[in-house]
């Protein structure tokens, strides 16, 4: 067994596109890869094989390396939940609720879980990638760190540093966060990367050199900026599509401030008869065909936030003139006539009135729904797929109406008209079947079939490609093989 961590100089600087490139290009020389990240935080998660929680780029890391998503690859994933405070989930299960202050002080018990959870992996495959967190110089939480040096120190393996040259000043991301750094920690990070290059690569040769020669470790490669580019993101929703000459459903969707699972868009996103925007707070709701509530880690904040920002008057608007709303989760739970709280687990106990357009009350409960499913959607009879991430519990008459009928039980709800939908699975747009049929409830009537499973699956080898053509991965199977091989 070998451990290689790649860390970054920043948030988005690359980390999780380099690993999910680095383990397929692995599983396709046939090595026994796997990805992990010790600590994670984000609010796109994914239920995993043994019924637990990760990180959403972990699990595709998993797709990339060509095994099943597990929580061991991911095991302390943290989910804010306000500005200050965040569920703390320990190898998939959720352990409890922390403020930052807290979470610092539970970080040995923390770490215990990330060493067991790594040694556990050591026995089942041949070589980890692991991907570090934001940055290793972030001076205030190198005590007691887990996710990125702290880590390395405790299991010996050698560290790339990622740089984004895309955002400019990549040359002091990476000498200043090696300065920062204490001498083995400087001594374990055997070189670098930069990620997101444009242009002619002569126009860097000379600053490449300098590099090398003021630290002393050399460069394993430039990646080019890939246009186009669309993998299950971690944290960034993506930016502004592509002009689409065939649009002809138009869909908004509300930036809630704890939106979670946003990846549930991706398929939207490349579907060429779809226009997709997020909306902002601050920004005007414009108009469109189609509505969608996405998922929330604190659905009764959110729901006050539509609220606020107007979005219940726009919606009652929105349905008189005929057009359709979807809820998913989060959303699906505010489309009813209650959300309730009693034990006070996402605030202050009591209950708040959601937005009335489903018959059916929402009561918050101990213990989450973790589940992949797979079934049928009830009155159009085609496969379904997804999973379910969720706390509380719906019930009413609406759910006489389900959307999906998932053998060991039954999903979702409409309303009488069918303009108002509503559904507790994430993924259900990335089967192409199953996108066109929704796709046709929300107003879209000729719909072209988007399969996103496959565009992941193109991704991922356009990714390994574009790793062998600009990486020198002999180096890093040499690392590899001289990488320290306990097990801890």
């Amino acid at each position: 067994m070998a451990t290689l961590m790649i860390q970054g100089t920043t948030s988005d600087a690359g980390k999780s596109t380099v690993v999910a490139g680095l383990c397929r290009v692995l599983a396709r020389r046939g090595v026994s890869v796997v990805p992990f990240k010790p600590q994670n935080m984000a609010l796109n998660s994914a239920v995993t094989v043994d019924d637990g929680e990760i990180g959403r780029s972990t699990a595709l890391q998993a797709i990339a390396a060509g095994v099943a998503p597990h929580s061991d690859m991911n095991p302390v994933l943290l989910k804010p939940e306000s500005d200050r405070g965040a569920q703390v989930i320990l190898r998939g299960r959720v352990h409890g609720h922390m403020d930052a202050l807290d979470y610092h002080a539970f970080k040995r018990t923390a770490q215990e879980s990330v060493l067991d959870a790594w040694r556990d992996l050591s026995a089942r495959f041949d070589v980890i990638i692991a991907e570090g967190a934001g940055s290793p110089a972030e001076i205030n939480l190198r005590q007691g760190d887990i996710a990125n040096m702290g880590f390395a120190e405790a299991i010996d393996c050698p560290v790339l540093l990622v740089g984004d040259i895309d955002r400019g000043g990549v040359f002091a991301q990476l000498v200043g966060t090696l300065a920062l750094l204490s001498a083995s920690e400087q001594a374990r990070t055997q070189g670098f990367i930069i990620n997101r290059f444009r242009g002619d690569i002569g126009l860097l040769t000379s600053g490449l050199d300098w590099l090398t020669q003021h630290t002393g470790k050399p460069v394993f490669g430039t990646l080019p900026y890939l246009k186009g580019h669309l993998l299950d993101a971690e944290d960034a929703i993506a930016g502004v599509q592509a002009d689409k000459s065939a649009q002809t459903l138009k869909i908004v969707v509300p930036r809630l401030p704890r939106i979670s699972n946003h990846t549930d868009f991706d398929a939207l996103r490349l579907h060429p008869q779809v226009s997709l925007i997020f909306v902002h707070e601050g920004e005007p709701i414009p108009p469109a065909d189609a509505i969608i509530l996405p998922g929330s880690k604190s659905t009764l904040s959110d729901l006050g936030w539509l609220k606020r920002n107007g979005w219940e008057a726009a919606i009652e608007r929105h349905l008189r003139y005929g057009g359709r709303v979807l809820g998913i989760c989060g959303g699906f739970q505010m489309l009813g006539e209650w959300v309730e709280d009693p034990e006070g687990l996402e605030g202050p106990a009591g209950r708040v009135p959601g937005l009335g357009l489903l018959a059916l009350t929402t009561t918050m409960v101990k213990g989450k729904q973790l589940r992949n499913v797979e079934g049928t959607m009830v009155e159009e009879g085609v496969r379904v797929s997804g999973y379910e991430i969720h706390n509380g519990v719906s019930h009413g008459a609406a759910l006489k109406r389900a959307l999906f009928d998932l053998g060991s039980h039954v999903d979702g709800a409409v309303s009488e008209d069918g303009q108002v939908l509503g559904t507790y699975l994430h993924g259900v747009f990335d089967g192409g079947e199953a996108c066109q049929a929704l796709l046709a409830r929300l107003g879209l009537q000729t719909s072209s079939a988007v399969d996103y499973s496959a565009h992941r699956e193109r991704e991922l080898e356009r990714l390994a490609d574009t790793l062998e053509a600009h990486l020198d991965i002999e180096r890093i199977v040499g690392i590899l093989e001289n990488a320290p091989s306990s097990t801890g």
